[in-house]
């Protein structure tokens, strides 16, 4: 290959991944509106606000600390060497920006764990002190486990391998993004505790409807098309995409629905959400399965989170709002387990994993995430609190943090 095609297959992966970034980035427009539309009126303005305010937070904080604890990066150097110039050889900068898109590709991902959250917490928490959390989370809880398994950071894949017989195995994120932000959300969920009025004397749980259903259904689909940049260009390369990836996300995203529907009893909520069960699950071993296997992956992702769900609110208490910890938490352990059960070989897969080595290293992200939650909310708890006094939330977030509703206009005929 001459310097000239050389240079064009370099510029060809730097807006591969460039699309991608901007694929995942319109996801967080996903995020909103799928907890605008869950979430009472009185709450509409601060998701919003959140979703944004937090993904510039992520940004700054994955900048300027994060990268470099995942992947030992630091972006400090001059834009020539930053774009693959004078002396890139000493800061290891490939040509043509490719590292910098990379970096956007990748706060994307980041970015998610706020986001995820944010849907657990709704309706409760207080401004500042969320923003602090997602500063902590994703300059450096988030790009510690990130740089365990995608940066080969403290020997923990060839630990894996040795004691295991095969790396642990999540090419997009099932444990490292979505199951991680789940298991984190649940100590969130839990220090805040539950919304007023959600709960009755009796413990009985008292009806609070969704808000909006179509912004609800806009949020999934949002949601839904933007994870084909999140799964498929995760290869990072043009000489690394396959079709695979594509139709096993596919394949899982209408089998989360199907059974959300079933499961669900024709509930909009769940038929929604159950789309992304299905490609929470899929993320791990969406390279490696055979489009049965994401198929199956799916169908049991989307009863898992209607499940959960029903569990969480009535049965265990826990007010997740969005059921952001049935659906990226449970779904994402399931998702990691699955890629080494449907990424086999004998059934169909690609082969290259071992369940051993899926299930413990699901079990240590999980496990990372849940001590994470506890440690960084209930310090928040203590040092600055994170709930809204009950006058405030009983106003809503919007009038008592942004001063204005999501209806301007109707405040004024009131």
């Amino acid at each position: 290959m001459d310097a000239a095609q050389a240079g064009a297959l370099q510029g060809a992966d730097v807006f591969f991944v460039l699309m991608g970034a901007i694929m995942v980035l319109a996801m967080h427009a996903g995020f909103a509106f799928l907890e605008v539309g869950t979430v009472r009126r009185k709450n509409q303005v601060n998701a919003l606000i959140k979703i944004i305010v937090d993904f510039a937070t992520s940004t700054i904080a994955y900048f300027f600390i994060g990268y470099m604890v995942a992947y030992g990066v630091g972006f400090l150097s001059g834009a020539d060497v930053l774009t693959g110039g004078a002396d890139a050889t000493a800061g290891g900068f490939a040509a043509s920006g490719y590292d910098l898109v990379k970096f956007f590709f990748l706060l994307t991902f980041a970015a998610a764990i706020p986001a995820i959250i944010s849907g657990g917490i709704a309706e409760r928490a207080k401004f500042w002190p969320q923003l602090a959390a997602t500063a902590i989370l994703v300059a450096l809880v988030y790009p510690a486990f990130e740089g365990m398994v995608w940066g080969s950071r403290l020997g923990f894949q060839d630990w894996m391998e040795g004691a295991f017989g095969a790396p642990f195995h999540d090419f997009a994120g099932s444990i490292v993004v979505h199951a991680v932000g789940g298991w984190i959300a649940l100590g969130a969920v839990i220090m805040l505790g539950a919304r007023m009025g959600r709960y009755r004397r009796d413990g009985s749980m008292a009806g609070i409807p969704p808000s909006n259903i179509p912004f609800l259904a806009l949020g999934s689909w949002i949601l839904s098309v933007g994870w084909f940049g999140f799964n498929v260009m995760s290869a990072q390369s043009l000489n690394g995409i396959t079709g695979l990836v594509a139709m096993n996300s596919l394949m899982a995203m209408v089998g989360g629905i199907l059974a959300a529907l079933v499961a669900g009893r024709n509930d909009p909520g769940f038929v929604h959400n159950g789309a992304l069960a299905g490609l929470v699950a899929v993320c791990a071993g969406s390279d490696v399965m055979h489009p049965v296997g994401g198929l199956v992956t799916g169908v049991v992702a989307g009863g898992l989170f209607v499940w959960g769900f029903n569990q969480c609110q009535a049965k265990w208490k826990i007010d997740d709002v969005l059921g952001v910890w049935p659906l990226h938490g449970m779904c994402g352990l399931w998702g990691g387990v699955a890629c080494g059960i449907f990424g086999q070989s004998a059934l169909g897969g690609l082969g290259g994993v071992g369940l051993v080595s899926q299930i413990v290293g699901s079990l240590i992200g999980v496990g990372i995430a849940l001590v994470a939650g506890f440690a960084v909310y209930g310090g928040l708890k203590a040092s600055m609190g994170i709930r809204l006094s009950e006058e405030e939330e009983f106003r809503g977030a919007d009038l008592a943090l942004h001063k204005i509703s999501a209806y301007p206009e109707e405040d004024l005929k009131g």
